[in-house]
């Protein structure tokens, strides 16, 4: 079962809400029981909003490599290379993580 707190929106699996709410501390009176259709597709988001995470990770670490190639900068072919890899990065970790503010707002988080 997973339960939603009305106040501040929080995700809780379990049998029972919570006593209070770990993020925002409202009582337990302030959750709803997700219906089963809601819980499969937050439960199913989950999943991919942790690909998403895990994707911006990597392209932060390869904006570094990148910068750290641009840095040594041994020749104008290795210099492109780099100055690519690093503005692909940021494209693809914005694109990532827009995916996920649209899933925040259409309610898949949790």
């Amino acid at each position: 079962m997973k339960w939603r707190c009305g106040v501040c929106g929080y995700i809780h699996d379990g049998d029972q809400p919570p006593e209070k709410c770990p993020k925002c501390g409202a009582p337990q009176e302030k959750f709803a029981q997700l219906s089963d259709e809601e819980a499969r597709l937050i439960e199913r988001s989950r999943y991919t909003n942790n690909l998403h995470a895990k994707l911006i990770a990597l392209m932060q670490k390869v904006e570094a490599l990148a910068d750290e190639g641009i840095k040594d900068n041994l020749d104008p072919g290795c210099l492109i290379v780099f100055q690519a890899a690093k503005k692909q990065a940021h494209i693809l970790a914005q694109m990532a993580k827009a995916e996920i503010q649209t899933h925040i707002s259409k309610g898949k988080w949790g």
